[in-house]
């Protein structure tokens, strides 16, 4: 039978450390206790994931991990999404139940409000130990079994559901072992929001490892920078470009001896940020991954200036025993370093999108991801551009066409085409390109607060370019590519 014992779990010491942050620090006999109050919590709300949409916390690290002890599938919701956009994702999914911090805001029939599950009180009024009853420690689960569901935007601006397998996220850990894996008692730093995979798995991967986490309630780079450079414990971080400039922008910033890597995903990341991190003796890992790999499916580990500078855009080799191949348009598989579309196969990839499984996957199971890029001859890979018009701002998706859309429902606008642009700082900025009406001024400030009812910040563009007309083909067609060439 295709079973996964929680083997890092049930070899684990009791005592050693699964997680610390500056309301509290707990061990794994702790996690055993709510873990098991969790249970029986949920024994009344049926099969159906488990929905949370909260802030980062303590809690809602114990959820996460009590989810995947218990083999609950979950599915995280972006608190920071206007409250429409999150109910019509809870309409979507209906989740058995929904665990948030503003319960009375949502339209579910079982909401739970998140300070029900304060570790701190569940472990004091439980007593350190596990009832005889329910031991999720014993607990075996299919590899097959889906672990969560996650909301992504791709280029059409309309969210699609991931469901994430645990044989994916087993798989991931493997191949991320390769090169970062903290022991037990040493911890990864947790900075990144607790609605996206990326975060989520630093949780997961560790429960698999018997590591522990480091939970701070999101980046702040002067309390990131204290901890990374004098926190002994931390070993392992996960950050984005965006937030590695910033830390490198503070002229002391470095990292003990003993600290392993920082690993950067979620776009692409500037050479200069690279070498100035070689500079200073700053280990990093460059990754390549997606909601629908589970997080990094690549990885490039620089940990020393390599010989040939065109290395240093890699995202490194595919983790075994995944495979790459680089396609055309047709879908057929292009020989040496031509570039072309990358389509990825094997046990890290999703088995299809919930609501339309076979969209972007061939016959024979390969995915498209809909990124361009290259392989060298030692196979290691090159990401050119990432899902055409996708772009990508702190480690955040942005479609163009979500953010056209809520600019042309305002008054002063006529047009409006959205396109990103490399940025030193943040990887990639948000640019729009509006047409105004005849006789209305444009008010860049105007249109940021209006976005701000409508949209997450990091969609609201930073850069507004007022012109007389968007750059179209005889059809009529945006000419997206064109686009840059507005900007003087």
């Amino acid at each position: 039978m295709d079973n996964h014992s929680l083997k890092a779990l049930k070899n684990n010491n009791p005592e050693n450390l699964f997680l610390e942050s500056k309301t509290g620090r707990y061990s794994y006999a702790d996690l055993h206790v709510f873990s098991d109050f969790f249970a029986k919590k949920m024994e009344n709300f049926g099969p159906q994931p488990v929905g949370i949409c909260s802030a980062s916390s303590d809690a809602m690290v114990f959820i996460f991990a009590s989810c995947w002890i218990q083999n609950m599938p979950f599915v995280p919701f972006n608190p920071s999404l206007p409250e429409q956009k999150i109910q019509q994702q809870i309409n979507r999914l209906q989740p058995g139940v929904m665990i948030t911090d503003e319960p009375g805001a949502l339209a579910h029939q079982s909401c739970l409000d998140i300070r029900e599950f304060d570790p701190k009180k569940i472990i004091n009024s439980t007593g350190n130990k596990v009832s005889t009853g329910h031991n999720p420690l014993e607990l075996t689960a299919k590899k097959s079994d889906i672990f969560g569901y996650f909301f992504t935007s791709g280029t059409s601006g309309t969210p699609k559901i991931v469901p994430l397998k645990r044989r994916q996220l087993i798989s991931a850990a493997r191949g991320s072992a390769i090169n970062l894996r903290p022991s037990a008692n040493e911890c990864w730093l947790l900075c990144m929001p607790l609605f996206h995979v990326g975060g989520i798995t630093v949780i997961l991967r560790s429960l698999l490892y018997g590591s522990g986490i480091y939970r701070l309630s999101g980046f702040d780079t002067d309390v990131a920078a204290q901890q990374l450079s004098s926190n002994k414990k931390i070993v392992a971080a996960s950050l984005v470009p965006t937030m590695l400039k910033r830390l490198l922008d503070q002229e002391n910033f470095m990292t003990p001896e003993q600290f392993q890597a920082i690993l950067l995903g979620g776009g692409p990341v500037h050479p200069v940020l690279i070498e100035e991190s070689f500079r200073r003796d700053i280990p990093i890992i460059t990754s390549y991954g997606m909601t629908e790999t589970c997080a990094q499916i690549a990885a490039n580990p620089l940990f020393s200036p390599p010989e040939d500078d065109k290395i240093l855009q890699s995202a490194g080799q595919i983790f075994a025993p995944n495979k790459v191949e680089i396609r055309n348009l047709s879908s057929e598989k292009i020989k040496g370093d031509n570039s072309g579309i990358i389509w990825l196969k094997g046990p890290q990839i999703f088995d299809g999108y919930l609501e339309n499984p076979d969209i972007n996957r061939d016959e024979d199971g390969w995915f498209n991801t809909g990124d361009y890029g290259n392989i060298d001859a030692e196979g290691r890979l090159y990401i050119e551009a990432r899902r055409t018009d996708l772009i990508i701002t702190g480690g955040e998706n942005v479609s163009p066409r979500e953010v056209e859309t809520e600019l042309r429902k305002i008054n002063s606008v006529d047009e409006a085409a959205v396109f990103g642009r490399p940025d030193e700082e943040w990887g990639q900025r948000v640019v729009a390109a509006v047409v105004t009406p005849k006789g209305i001024k444009p008010d860049a400030s105007s249109l940021k607060n209006t976005l701000k009812k409508t949209l997450p910040a990091f969609k609201i563009p930073k850069q507004f370019i007022f012109v007389n007309q968007l750059p179209r083909t005889h059809n009529g067609k945006l000419q997206r590519s064109k686009l840059a060439e507005l900007i003087r």
